[in-house]
């Protein structure tokens, strides 16, 4: 018997309409537990295990980090589709906004279309800021969410180094190469016998923060230093 690596929520949830019994080994899935694909992250107890991605609590990084480099910004949009968006990011972003001073407002999009008249409706106001959430669909979308950003003036802070290498103005996430090294190991260990459903869940260790200077100075943002310091990947 085999192993399937399935990258995305979706994907995996496709797998295991198929197959209980071939293991399944997925990279780049928010929530596997809310998803129903395991019944926890310590103990999977099916055919499936692998590596998640991202934890909700990052919600509170990209607020601050939001605060650090556009400090004008009191209100912020969460852009996501609600079909695909792990709700948890949401609640997350509700919870923690306030206490910083910002006011986290919701903008959902149900599909391409209406990407650029939903930013174009947020930024109609003064002093707003915008997250994109992970969410395929913001990441499938990345270069029409950064072109309407920029567009209207709301500099954005994303969650997929993609969305930076593709004129966004900063990302902070996982490492997803690095998850797929790891996966390799999972694979090799089902093969070789053990069971998914013995192997728990494992968490992202390498985060990646990337910023573009390029982009920073068309929104007139000046950068700390203390992030350039710390950057990773920094594009001019």
């Amino acid at each position: 018997m085999g192993v399937i690596v399935g990258r995305s929520t979706p994907v995996v949830a496709a797998l295991l309409k198929e197959t209980r019994t071939i293991p399944v080994v997925f990279v780049v899935v928010v929530d596997p537990v809310g998803s129903g694909f395991t019944e926890s992250l310590a103990r999977p107890g099916g055919n499936v295990t692998g590596f998640q991605n991202y934890e909700f609590t990052m919600g509170g990084k990209w607020l601050e980090l939001l605060q650090q480099v556009a400090p004008h910004v009191t209100r912020v949009a969460v852009i996501y589709n609600p079909t695909t968006v792990p709700y948890g990011f949401l609640r997350q972003l509700d919870a923690t906004g306030p206490s910083l001073g910002l006011q986290p407002i919701h903008v959902p999009v149900r599909g391409a279309a209406e990407i650029d008249s939903a930013i174009a409706t947020f930024a109609r106001e003064p002093d707003g800021g915008m997250i994109v959430v992970p969410d395929i669909f913001n990441v499938a979308n990345r270069v029409q969410i950064i072109e309407s950003a920029a567009k209207h003036n709301v500099p954005a802070i994303y969650t997929n180094a993609l969305h930076t290498r593709s004129n966004g103005l900063i990302s902070y996430g996982p490492d997803t190469p690095d998850l797929f090294r790891r996966a390799a190991s999972y694979v090799d260990r089902i093969l070789k016998g053990e069971k998914p459903a013995d192997l728990p869940v494992q968490q992202p260790t390498k985060y990646e923060l990337i910023i573009n200077l390029k982009t920073a100075k068309a929104f007139g943002l000046s950068i700390p230093q203390t992030r350039l310091t710390i950057a990773d990947e920094i594009i001019e």
